[in-house]
């Protein structure tokens, strides 16, 4: 009942604001549908032109993010849970996409994929990068294997890196103080001169943070759990010839914290993580269309040491990518590529010692566009992978614009996630004869600009079924075993109400089901833990005058299930999450011509009590102020 109210009063606001709105004579414009993406073809293209589903997380938005870490940043997406968004500072974060595992889900830096090739699902822990490295963010949903490989089954989400500035040498900085003795500080210089632009950047982010585990005894003495990062990166982009670009790039980050011993149990464990990434990017750009090519390099490290021992974890990944596209007039384009990765997970006790794997993957997609409206990609990805063989995916996207302001899609495709290292050779469980996971996901919706410009619009509709999951096995091996079943819906209107007021609301829901074999029989249960069947969220941005901007945040989460392992009987034992609502807000004023910006950042302002994972602790009221400085 909970949910029914708070749908029903947010409905009526939006319902409100729609009034508002059609009184406005002088009324911003919305533009979700004349936006220009990467993501969704790998080259520049309109969102018009596209039946894929893209979110975007724009430079404005990443710039009144100082106060939040990338976690909380994606959380406030439809369709997104990051879990431990709000918990711990330090405390690992899952991101839920859709309702599908973290490891479904494949994220990119500057359209390079990122992976931890040491990691028992190989899902990239996004502590490891800040915010304040981040020009943008485009989030892809839905099947994307075709032209992105492994790991796209629900989708991709590609981290857009700061650029050069338009003046020869632009410093930038900014301080931040908060909660829990929390301290952000950055400092970076950017430029473009001579056909050339670079940014070079550092932050340091460090918290004392609170308990990782949920304290329950009477004394109240569990202690807190802090960490600490240093981030570096370097980013450039040299203009070599007419046409070629040459891009080389280095980031590195480290971070050490603290972590306890389970649900509801303090401890003394402690952690430490780095990442260094480098490589180049080609680009040239010619006539009617572009080669690029590019070679990266991860290494990722990480150590954590408690009780019982020491676990490090360490690997390396090589990715190199040729493609190009083609216009074959105003109506044809061609994409075509060749994609190659070999990851290595450094490990003595692994079958065989430091064990690699190879991915080569050509792929192909046919754009057809504008044809009275109509838009149409066809692509397929053929994968050889140096295990278990070969497999084949494909996808088939049509979508019809009406008059620029409303876009009909659909998306059919399949899409595939490789067997980790470790769950192929790894030293505990592993099973060499994995096969890769398989997914097909229909998906259809509308994307509309109506009311004069003042609404956007965007409703979906998905449907996803997942074959040879990876599991546990009853022979105490990792098996293909289970079939996933999830399906979902996704409202997404956003009000411009007139120059200074936006109003963005956000309903999602998802539901899934697993069939596992239990005695030789199948058995089908819901199992999409630690996920609420349903989120809202509303964001109110006002711009109060030239300077001073305002937001605010209210969030809403139903209840969920979760898993705790009982240490006494040495046994999983289900338990129900309650639902809860989070109210944010954030304030910023420039002053000095805009050089100078004053923020601060408000989170659980009613201070709400609530779990994100059974028996570990989340953050009540704080917040985060300070200074952004560009000279």
């Amino acid at each position: 009942m909970l949910m029914s109210r708070t749908t029903l009063v947010w409905a009526l606001v939006s319902l409100c604001s729609v009034q508002m709105a059609l009184a406005q004579e002088d009324s911003t414009k919305a533009t979700s549908l004349s936006e220009v993406v990467i993501t969704a073809t790998r080259f520049p293209e309109k969102v018009s032109e596209t039946g894929k589903v893209i979110s975007i997380i724009s430079r404005e938005d990443i710039s009144r993010a100082a106060g939040k870490d990338l976690a909380q940043v994606l959380n406030e997406q439809a369709g997104i849970i990051v879990n431990s968004a709000y918990s711990n500072p330090g405390k690992d974060k899952s991101i839920f996409l859709r309702g599908a595992k973290p490891d479904y889900t494949l994220l990119l830096i500057d359209g390079v994929l990122v992976s931890d090739p040491s990691g028992a699902g190989g899902a990239f822990d996004i502590r490891l990068f800040p915010v304040e490295q981040i020009e943008r963010i485009e989030i892809l949903k839905g099947a994307q294997s075709t032209l992105y490989g492994s790991d796209a089954i629900a989708g991709v989400i590609n981290i857009i890196t700061k650029k050069g500035a338009d003046k020869p040498a632009q410093v930038y900085g900014n301080i931040a103080a908060g909660s829990y003795h929390t301290l952000k500080t950055g400092i970076g210089i950017n430029g473009t001169a001579e056909g050339t632009s670079y940014n070079i950047g550092f932050t340091h982010y460090q918290t004392d943070g609170i308990s990782e585990a949920e304290d329950t005894t009477a004394a109240k003495s569990f202690d807190k759990d802090g960490f600490s990062e240093n981030a570096f990166n370097a980013d450039f982009d040299v203009k070599v010839a007419k046409g070629l670009r040459v891009k080389p790039y280095f980031r590195y980050s480290y971070f050490k914290g603290d972590y306890d011993g389970g649900s509801f149990t303090d401890g003394d464990g402690k952690y430490t993580a780095q990442l260094l990434t480098t490589g180049v990017q080609a680009a040239y750009q010619f006539g009617r269309g572009s080669l690029t090519a590019f070679y990266d390099y991860d290494e990722i490290d990480r150590n954590f040491a408690d009780m019982y021992g020491a676990y490090p974890y360490s690997g390396n990944k090589k990715t190199l990518e040729l493609y190009g596209n083609y216009a074959f007039g105003d109506h044809v384009q061609l994409l075509a590529g060749i994609h190659y990765d070999k990851q290595k997970m450094n490990d003595n006790a692994a079958t065989p010692k430091n064990p690699t794997a190879e991915l080569t993957s050509p792929y192909l997609s046919l754009f057809l566009r504008k044809l009275g409206g109509f838009n149409l990609e066809l692509g397929g990805r053929y994968n050889k992978h140096s295990s278990y063989g070969d497999n084949f995916t494909w996808s088939i996207n049509p979508s019809y614009t009406i008059n620029n302001a409303v876009k009909i899609f659909s998306n059919y495709a399949s899409s595939f996630k490789a067997p980790s290292l470790s769950s192929l050779f790894g030293p505990y469980s592993a099973n060499p004869d994995l096969k890769p996971e398989e997914s097909t996901t229909l998906e259809g919706g509308i994307q509309a600009t109506i009311l004069k410009g003042v609404l956007d619009l965007r409703a979906v509709y998905f449907n996803r079924e997942i074959k040879n999951v990876i599991i546990y096995g009853p022979s105490f091996t990792m098996v293909n075993l289970d079939k996933q079943k999830d399906h979902g819906l996704e409202i997404e209107p956003t009000l411009y109400i007139g120059k200074k007021l936006t109003l963005k609301v956000f309903y999602a829901y998802v539901d899934g089901k697993v069939t596992t074999q239990n005695n030789g029989k199948d058995s089908t249960y819901s199992n999409l833990i630690r996920r609420p069947k349903h989120s809202v969220g509303v964001n109110i941005g006002y711009q109060v005058t030239p300077h001073f901007y305002v937001s605010t945040q209210l969030s809403n989460y139903s209840k969920r299930s979760d898993l705790f392992y009982n240490m006494a009987t040495y046994a999983q034992e289900p338990v129900t999450l309650s639902a809860y609502t989070l109210w944010n807000a954030y304030a910023e004023y420039a002053f000095l011509k805009n050089h100078l910006r004053l923020f601060a950042d408000l989170k659980n302002i009613t201070g709400t009590k609530f779990t994100e994972v059974y028996g570990y602790s989340t953050m009540r009221f704080n917040m985060m102020a300070g200074l952004k400085i560009t000279i």
